[in-house]
């Protein structure tokens, strides 16, 4: 027994002391497999689930590295029970195995007959497999690949993929050496990627997930398909591999909603994938129209349904998914890490920040008390409507302009969920708004602008959560949000991550309504923040609005 800075309990939940000498050293041991559940002033709450543990033992640690890991840290003895729970979980990775056949084609495997036989017996696994070859291996029907990855993992027995990969259409593709290295993080993520076959890369906002990708395409050298979030982002990845590889323009096409380019290296927006015409996605047979010998999923936290059961189809090409977050509110984890692939890399926010490769961050909660009319209006509104008022009513709209105007010497983004109150704020400010409806170009020219200096304040929707490099942005205060959406929240503290050319932090603020759900919300949306080494400082919204600025 020991001072440790962690209770390990019998019910798989990890309590950790934040105030304790090693509780940084013991959060990052334990990002690797446990989930960050609460986060309150003193005691962090954690809990081990199967999906964390497999996608830890797919990162390459086993179950002695977590047990032992648990012992070090620990403060009482740690339940025995729990440690051969674990063992046991992480023992099922692996254990059934996809392999491909010389004669058969594609077969399950497995060196444990018994394990076998249970999930043949399955009702929705034995209508996906053929005859058994003998005790250990089971024939499965072309096309079945992914689906079968999918109801395995659903039956608590996730499958290694060992059938191999297609190597697609041949394509040159390198890094340029001139004018710029990659970072090591960077070479190791795309190099842990390309031995595991498929999978996801994890890392910040700001780290370089494209560079990741241009690694990833010049190991493939290969025809390349590329899922991006929106037409922007489209074209800032165009714009990075022309300047970090040895790809010129007229290899590298856009298919969305403006064009319907297709070269080598292709790149499309999940909304124009998703489009349906009487009730077909025809623009799916964009994965068909070549032979692709990579398929990269930008921001694969957000995968709609669609391209997940296209994706089911296509397991024999590799996929990379890269994020700054594997978190999804709808509980999807299980399929991306059966369809896209397990965790391949994953790298804590603060280690990268300690590296200087992303700026350091303020996080700041203003807690703004409404009115009395304001809460007499709040407490009689139906429970749906409940969030959006509180998010939107004046007292929140005066102290986001108070705080912008605190700034104003340094590059604002305001960010919010509310259009109407997006446009209200915009024009208080005398500021731009950016949201959907805003055109591509005229996007890209404020863009511009703001990168230039030349605008100081942008009001922006969220569009702006994703894939949008604005270097030099400082401040970010957020008015409103996607309820409790924990992703939502690391990205929009990604967009003033990126390192500044004078060495500056960032500031970020998240203005939250008290005694309201807004702030049951705020508690949920700063989870993943929290369990990435990011602490919250409350301060009172009159500190703003009568001077004290902090």
């Amino acid at each position: 027994m020991s001072d440790g800075p962690l209770i390990v309990q019998s019910d798989k939940t990890l309590l950790l002391d934040v105030d304790h000498l090693l509780a940084d050293d013991c959060r990052r041991a334990i990002a690797a497999f446990a989930e960050l559940e609460k986060s309150p002033e003193h005691i962090h709450t954690y809990r081990l689930t199967p999906l964390g543990l497999w996608n830890a033992r797919a990162a390459g640690h086993d179950a002695e590295h977590v047990i032992d890991t648990l012992l070090k840290y620990s403060r009482f003895a740690v339940p025995h029970a729990l440690l051969v729970d674990i063992a046991e979980t992480m023992s099922r990775y692996g254990r059934l195995r996809l392999e491909a056949h010389p004669v058969h084609g594609l077969v399950l495997v497995s060196h444990d007959p018994a394990v076998l036989k249970e999930v043949t017996r399955g009702k929705k696994i034995a209508p996906m497999l053929g005859l058994q070859l003998d005790d250990e291996t089971i024939i499965v029907h072309p096309g079945q690949r992914g689906f079968l990855k999918q109801a395995l993992l659903k039956l608590g027995w996730p499958a290694e993929d060992f059938a191999g990969y297609v190597d697609g259409e041949h394509h040159e593709i390198a890094l340029r050496e001139e004018g710029w290295s990659i970072r090591k993080y960077q070479a190791m993520a795309a190099e842990g990627f390309w031995h595991g076959g498929s999978g996801v890369v994890v890392l910040p906002c700001g780290a370089g997930k494209t560079i990741v990708g241009a690694a990833a395409m010049a190991h493939a050298k290969a025809t390349t398909l590329i899922l991006v979030t929106n037409t922007v982002a489209a074209r800032q990845w165009r714009d990075e591999l022309l300047r970090r590889t040895t790809l010129h323009e007229d290899e590298i096409g856009e298919y969305s909603g403006a064009k319907k380019e297709i070269r080598p290296v292709t790149i499309a927006t999940y909304q124009v994938m998703t489009m349906r015409r009487n009730g077909l996605y025809s623009h799916l047979d964009l994965f068909d129209a070549i032979d692709w010998g990579l398929i990269i999923y930008d921001e694969v936290h957000l995968l709609p349904a669609p391209i997940f059961r296209f994706t089911a189809d296509i397991q024999s090409r590799r996929r990379l998914g890269l994020t700054a977050t594997l978190v999804r509110e709808d509980g999807m984890e299980g399929e991306v890490f059966s369809l896209i692939g397990p965790k391949r890399f994953d790298v804590p926010w603060k280690e990268i920040e300690s590296q200087g490769y992303i700026a350091p961050a303020d996080c700041v909660e203003v807690r703004v008390t409404l009115t009395d009319a304001e809460r007499l209006n709040y407490a009689t509104a139906e429970v749906e409507d409940r969030y959006r008022f509180c998010s939107t009513t004046a007292t929140k709209h005066k102290v986001a302009v108070a705080l912008a105007k605190q700034h104003e010497d340094e590059q604002v983004l305001v960010i919010g969920q509310y259009l109407d109150q997006l446009d209200a704020l915009g024009e208080d400010l005398g500021a731009p708004v950016i949201k959907g409806d805003t055109p591509v170009k005229e996007r890209e020219r404020l863009f511009n602008l703001y990168r230039a200096g030349e605008i100081k304040c942008l009001v922006v929707s969220k569009v702006a959560n994703f894939s949008i490099d604005l270097p030099d942005a400082t401040i970010a205060i957020q008015v409103s949000g996607t309820f409790g959406s924990r992703q939502e929240e690391a990205q929009r503290l990604g967009r003033v991550l990126r390192p500044k050319a004078d060495g500056r932090g960032a500031r970020f603020y998240s203005l939250v309504a008290r005694d309201t759900v807004d702030q049951d919300f705020a508690a949920n949306r700063q989870r993943f923040l929290a369990e990435q080494g990011y602490a919250y400082r409350i301060i009172d919204a009159d500190d703003v609005l009568f001077g004290n600025r902090s």
